[in-house]
């Protein structure tokens, strides 16, 4: 059965830490590729906040709830309110390896950016089958690290969209 195609609509979640250091996965399927959290939609209906949330916990295992949660205490949880839609998007070339899962003849992508503000020490949980690895960067040494120039400059960008504790 043919997997359905994927959505030219993506996010693009800046993951850091109140002294703007940036958490940085590894794919598993381009070893020495670093980004930022990253996902299609699933639907077209999908608001984008919920993409970004969806994207945050199947890539790295952080949650993110309201102060009512009854797991907020968790070791992976942090506020709603942590989570910044700052209001950029790129349109960008899809890279030609990954051309083969959207529709015949869809080749740009609309890339949407956020920011999600976590305790520097938040246990991070990969999806093998996606990332291999994590690190913590200085937000100028991890915007130098991406492999996509979009993401690099949406780390750039940090110290504008961050918010004071």
């Amino acid at each position: 059965m043919h997997k359905p195609y994927k959505i030219p609509e993506s996010v693009l979640v800046v993951i850091h830490s109140a002294e703007l250091d940036v958490l940085l996965i590894e794919r598993a399927d381009k070893p020495g590729f670093w980004q930022s959290v990253t996902g299609s939609k699933d639907t077209d209906d999908e608001a984008l906040r919920q993409t970004a949330i969806r994207e945050v916990f199947e890539e790295t295992g952080i949650r993110i709830a309201d102060e009512t949660s009854p797991q907020f205490q968790a070791s992976n949880f942090v506020l709603a309110g942590n989570l910044c839609d700052w209001k950029l998007s790129n349109v960008y070339e899809i890279y030609p390896v990954w051309r083969h899962r959207y529709a015949p003849g869809i080749t740009r992508n609309t890339e949407h950016v956020f920011g999600l503000r976590v305790p520097r020490e938040i246990a991070i949980i990969l999806a093998p089958l996606e990332h291999v690895r994590h690190m913590w960067l200085p937000y100028r040494e991890a915007a130098d690290k991406c492999f996509s120039p979009s993401n690099a400059e949406a780390i750039l960008q940090l110290p504008k969209y961050s918010t004071p504790d």
